[in-house]
């Protein structure tokens, strides 16, 4: 039995004595010890490597203390698995050197065997589960289908992703076979997951946000609910789709068990679009935590006194940023759990 369930009792829509806390991107970046182990090994070593990133993943929870660890990995072990190349290159970020730009590129695309394609990742939830000792919940993640067709297609981070779009736009075929392929790959991925001891598992639509509202139903929700589907009958999924206020209402309906907010919609807002029964997750701005400790342990207050103590998970609304201090992310925490 897992000590401190909160977070799993939250996303049951349970009452809770105050809310649950964690920080996306919380393994990693903004931990010194995390940065000792990037000068020593590459950002994919340290992904496919288990015991670092088992290493990493308990890190958070040793020295900050939130309810729930989140598995050291990136979205983009995905496309590696379906035989896309990826590298994270200094200074750049992913780097695809051949990105997909046809039907044509398709031919080399693979839906892989997860179990053998990304042994690296299981390896490291089984680590993870006994380092972690039943201490607080383990969220296994992905990234949603369309967030992964943008690099894939674009080749690399970008602020609009409009190769991707035109991709979309000019060979819808194409397109959805890629994102079909990536969602089959996805769910048996995350199914994987689940059979190593994950408790809940989040899809994150980082670029959900730069679809239209009708676009958004094509060529990324349709997808997403495809995993939720098949998913919940075994465990909690969580969505967070960044930007996507304009869909909160057809995702309550889903049958995910929260959802995620970013820090552009408040609290009143996402509770009347998802229609005040969903659990509700974030939505601090990561860039908020500049502030004084003082100063942000008033805003959290503020945020679960707007959110309400039930159905509710705090956290922010994207991942936390490299250059938070550590005593400002612990202010975090600690006035989630003083509250």
């Amino acid at each position: 039995m897992i000590k401190n369930d909160l977070f799993l009792r939250a996303l049951r829509g349970e009452t809770v004595e105050r809310p649950p806390v964690w920080m996306m991107r919380q393994a990693g970046r903004y931990l010194p010890d995390f940065m000792k182990l990037k000068e020593k090994y590459d950002f994919f070593t340290r992904c496919q490597t288990p015991e670092l990133a088992t290493e990493i993943t308990v890190m958070p929870i040793d020295q900050i203390g939130p309810d729930a660890a989140i598995l050291f990995s990136d979205i983009l072990v995905i496309p590696q698995a379906m035989n896309i190349e990826v590298q994270m290159k200094p200074g750049v970020g992913p780097w695809l050197p051949n990105p997909i730009r046809s039907a044509a590129d398709l031919d080399r695309v693979v839906v892989p065997d997860v179990a053998d394609s990304l042994s690296y990742v299981m390896e490291a939830i089984d680590m993870t589960k006994d380092a972690l000792a039943n201490r607080v919940p383990l969220i296994g993640f992905a990234g949603s289908p369309w967030t992964i067709l943008c690099y894939c297609v674009q080749g690399q981070g970008s602020k609009n992703f409009d190769k991707a779009k035109e991709f979309c736009f000019t060979q819808p075929e194409a397109a959805h076979e890629l994102l079909q392929r990536i969602t089959d790959t996805t769910i048996a991925y995350l199914h994987e997951k689940v059979k190593h001891g994950v408790n809940a598992v989040q899809v994150f639509d980082s670029w959900g946000g730069m679809l239209s509202p009708v676009d958004y139903q094509e060529f990324s929700w349709k997808y997403i609910q495809q995993i939720i589907n098949s998913l919940r009958p075994v465990t909690e999924v969580l969505v967070f789709g960044k930007g996507c206020w304009f869909a909160l209402n057809e995702m309550s309906k889903s049958g995910a068990a929260a959802l995620g907010v970013d820090w552009t919609c408040s609290a009143r807002n996402a509770r009347y679009l998802s229609g005040g029964n969903i659990t509700l997750q974030g939505n601090f701005d990561p860039s908020r935590l500049f502030s004084p400790p003082a100063m942000i342990k008033k805003m959290v207050k503020q945020m679960i006194d707007d959110f309400g103590k039930d159905k509710y998970i705090a956290n922010l609304g994207h991942g936390i940023l490299p250059n938070i201090p550590v005593e400002n992310a612990q202010a975090f925490v600690d006035a989630v759990k003083e509250y």
